[in-house]
């Protein structure tokens, strides 16, 4: 069986599984073969199926993401290593990248709450070569793996990963203030229907945030003006429905908010800045 009989094979094998099924499988033959998905369309359509295809196929077939399968997932250019152990990131999320290099581009110091893989803070990073930043994050499986993201991408000497919960007392007492602060935190309702690739295979700690998806960000944003500097900005995603419910908790903290849309035109980050006269009386 040639490679392009394989394919055609595989998206009819995932079409009951995925939206993607023909991407799907073509992405998972481009890794099997060490080659880009463009060369595999070009050049490799006639070789010999490699042996090993089908098992990934069956765990596609199975529910299992793709970016977990292959191992890796790229963001905003960049290729992250992921695994059960973090949230893919996504595409949704780099409109929060976008909007922290335009309002932070003098930052020296940047916290990513909750990072997962690295992604924000590494991207946030790799274009402001004057930064430095501390990722935290409550599962040392998610810091090894971000560790692991800033060694590859050339940003170890610059990011620092903690173990740090802000829901724990204190957490944040060595931290001192940062010109830049990122969150992704948890935002899905508990209750919330989600494709079974995300419920079944991705952390449910990075997910679920209580009965309205809400718990995270009453914990976290009373929490930041203590952390964030004088002039800084605080770029907090949310869910598409959350822009008035979490805008209102960012404003009885003492913040200014403005609501930045994704690309499909979904509310998506709220950017906090202090409001005038309550910058903080200990900043």
């Amino acid at each position: 069986m040639t490679v392009a009989e394989a394919i055609r094979a595989a998206a009819l094998r995932l079409a009951a599984t995925s939206d993607t099924a023909r991407l799907d499988a073509e992405v998972l033959m481009a890794h099997l073969l060490g080659a880009s998905r463009s060369d595999l369309l070009l050049r490799r359509m006639t070789d010999p199926c490699p042996p090993g295809f089908a098992a990934l196929v069956e765990r596609r077939a199975a529910h299992e993401p793709v970016a977990y399968i292959i191992g890796t997932q790229d963001f905003y250019g960049l290729p992250f290593a992921v695994g059960p152990a973090v949230l893919i990131p996504r595409g949704d999320s780099e409109v929060l990248v976008e909007r922290a290099l335009a309002a932070g581009a003098d930052a020296r110091r940047v916290l990513d709450c909750g990072t997962g893989s690295g992604a924000l803070l590494l991207a946030v990073l790799a274009q402001m070569p004057a930064a430095g930043g501390i990722g935290i994050d409550r599962r040392e499986a998610a810091l090894a793996g971000a560790r692991a993201n800033a060694a590859q991408r050339g940003l170890a000497a610059r990011a620092d990963f903690r173990l740090a919960d802000w829901d724990a007392p204190g957490w944040a007492e060595a931290l001192d203030r940062f010109d830049l602060i990122l969150a992704n935190p948890p935002y899905v309702e508990d209750r919330a229907v989600l494709d079974l690739s995300v419920r079944a295979h991705e952390p449910a700690g990075a997910l679920f945030a209580g009965p309205d998806g809400l718990d995270a960000y009453r914990m976290l944003i009373p929490q930041l003006p203590a952390l964030l500097a004088r002039e800084g900005t605080a770029l907090v995603e949310i869910g598409a429905s959350q822009a008035d419910a979490v805008s209102a908790i960012a404003e009885r903290a003492g913040f200014c908010v403005c609501v930045h849309p994704d690309l499909a035109g979904r509310d998506r980050v709220l950017e906090l800045k202090f409001s005038l006269g309550k910058a903080g009386a200990s900043a």
